[in-house]
């Protein structure tokens, strides 16, 4: 299920479904030999075929599905991703969840956590997947020679996250900690670790914006601008984005409200944090599985306070 094949994914009416659809198909961040590509498991058309009937079954009869389609989301987008993935490889792919957030500690401290470990149904091995979902933003900031890239929240950087990931969370496996805690689980081999990170870029408005190294060029785009740009222009089709639905796009059946944007705008000021917005258009008919025309994503951006990425 990749960007060639995957249909509209507003053709969803479950926000979950909608969600967990897009994790299908959703580029990785960065390229390394320990990504995992979740669309290499869907390609072949007929599993594609297969996954896209269930979950428009699943849309249409929210009932015959998982307890996850009629839960409250979690409030902390991180944990909704984590309860969408287990979804999608448990009841979707049909892999097995063996363990979940599995402490490994030391003598006097946790040396860390495994996320998932998972036995993969097409090669009997056992797998450690590490999983994050993340939404960065490129600055060059003065005195540094490259662009950094930072979260909303400018103390997470994706430069710092990758090599943790890399160096320090998918390698935790090798640990004897960590083996005894797989063993007091009854996994008694050591798991292939793997890395799942998803999500978007956002460039600022000057072109030419370098991509981050190791960027896949299908990545996830979007952009940013500064509170004082955001108020020179007209919002009357933007709308503000709250979690979890950072995750695919946005889709609602009335116009977008010019009052909660502009109220939202200002809590960019009055909050001293980003925000994040999605420009929408209103579709001329209504796409399958929705009866009447309806609005729909077609950039997203993040509005940034005049001194972010600096904290205060």
């Amino acid at each position: 299920m990749n960007a060639t094949t995957m249909p509209d994914l507003t053709q969803f009416r479950v926000p979950a479904l909608r969600h967990m659809a897009w994790i299908c198909h959703a580029p990785q961040l960065f390229a390394d030999s320990l990504t995992l590509d979740l669309s290499g498991y869907l390609r072949h058309h007929r599993r594609v075929a297969e996954t896209l009937a269930l979950l428009r079954h699943w849309d249409h009869n929210p009932g015959q599905g998982p307890g996850l389609l009629s839960e409250v989301p979690h409030p902390r987008l991180g944990l909704y991703f984590e309860r969408l993935y287990e979804c999608l490889m448990t009841e979707v792919l049909g892999w097995e969840l063996l363990v979940k957030n599995l402490p490994v500690r030391g003598s006097r401290k946790t040396l860390g956590e495994l996320d998932f470990v998972l036995r993969n149904p097409h090669t009997g091995g056992i797998e450690h997947h590490e999983i994050a979902v993340k939404f960065y933003l490129g600055h060059q900031k003065s005195g540094h020679e490259s662009a950094l890239w930072y979260g909303p929240n400018a103390s997470d950087r994706l430069d710092i996250k990758t090599r943790r990931l890399l160096e320090h969370q998918s390698q935790i496996t090798r640990l004897p900690e960590a083996a005894a805690a797989l063993k007091a689980a009854g996994i008694h081999e050591v798991p292939r670790s793997c890395i799942f990170m998803p999500g978007y870029l956002f460039y600022p408005p000057e072109p030419g914006f370098p991509s981050p190294p190791g960027a896949p060029a299908d990545h996830h785009r979007g952009h940013w601008l500064y509170l004082e740009q955001a108020l020179a222009m007209n919002p009357e089709t933007w709308v503000p984005l709250r979690k979890p639905h950072w995750l695919g796009p946005w889709i609602q059946p009335d116009a977008p409200d010019t009052e909660e944007t502009l109220a939202t705008l200002e809590r960019v000021h009055t909050t001293n944090s980003p925000r994040l917005f999605a420009r929408m258009a209103r579709e001329a008919v209504g796409p399958t599985g929705h009866p009447q025309p309806q609005w729909k994503e077609v950039e997203r951006f993040f509005v940034v306070p005049a001194q972010w990425p600096e904290r205060h």
